[in-house]
């Protein structure tokens, strides 16, 4: 008993600290701009939903929403495509060198972004996408493809070979193999490494602040840049700040099973 109260005490303490920032902005976001830096910190009795109508008439940040949304979903939609073409042939089809060319797709990842974003600028700029969201699915596609390449690689090669090697005698091409068999029986690792690729491409903000100035702006940099002259908007910047959030805690709420179910795929054989 002691030991069953003492898990559910420790697991309310853990479930306090990772709710504790979003619950905060929440709180901040609905009081008067006076209330904010009043202590303690307790939850407005005058709630108000001017800061979240500020954010959007003031701000214009639905246009920052649609362009993150824009960039997260192709970003996201391209990983996956790529990612799991390449994962299917490292996995099932005598690819010379296969560890040594996962390695070096993992080596991408290694590099800090700081070291990359002068060269990728230049390029870019060259390329005269400045200020596109095409720059930005193409940088995010390149940094999340070693994830997903990672993720799918080791989930297909817990699929067993002689499920690929019956599809190829049956007259399965191997392209056949892979859309027709392999993809859905991967479904809860691609729901998983969607979720991953999304999070990381909706949460960017160094190559979207250097590659981005105005019209392809997206909601990291928005938010950045809300603070005026004079004054900071604690309250406009935590309105923004809850609902850029919602959509993660939403997709993780409906994707949940096929989440777990993705993570611990291949940690049980037979």
């Amino acid at each position: 008993m002691m030991k069953r109260a003492g898990f559910y005490a420790l697991l309310a303490v853990v479930m306090l600290y990772c709710a504790g920032p979003l619950a905060w902005q929440l709180i901040t976001s609905i009081k008067l701009s006076g209330e904010i830096a009043v202590l303690p910190p307790l939850v407005s009795t005058n709630p108000t939903a001017a800061h979240y109508l500020s954010v959007f008439h003031d701000y214009s940040f639905a246009r920052y929403i649609l362009n993150s949304l824009i960039v997260a979903g192709s970003t996201t939609i391209l990983s996956l495509l790529l990612g799991s073409i390449c994962s299917f042939g490292l996995a099932k089809l005598r690819v010379p060198f296969a560890s040594l060319v996962l390695a070096f797709i993992l080596s991408v990842s290694m590099f800090p972004p700081i070291a990359t974003v002068s060269p990728l600028y230049i390029i870019i700029r060259t390329l005269g996408l400045r200020d596109t969201l095409a720059a930005l699915v193409m940088t995010h596609t390149v940094f999340s493809l070693p994830l997903t390449v990672w993720v799918l690689t080791n989930f297909f090669r817990t699929v067993p070979d002689d499920i690929y090697h019956a599809a190829r005698i049956d007259g399965c091409r191997p392209f056949q193999v892979y859309w027709k068999i392999m993809l859905p029986l991967s479904l809860p690792a691609v729901f998983t490494t969607a979720i991953l690729v999304f999070i990381f491409s909706w949460n960017e903000f160094l190559f979207a602040l250097t590659f981005t100035s105005a019209s392809a702006r997206t909601v990291p940099v928005a938010i950045a840049l809300f603070p005026g002259i004079h004054e900071m908007p604690w309250g406009e910047i935590a309105a923004a700040s809850v609902i850029v959030t919602l959509p993660i805690i939403l997709l993780v709420l409906l994707f949940q099973r096929k989440i777990v179910e993705g993570l611990t795929s291949g940690a049980v054989k037979g």
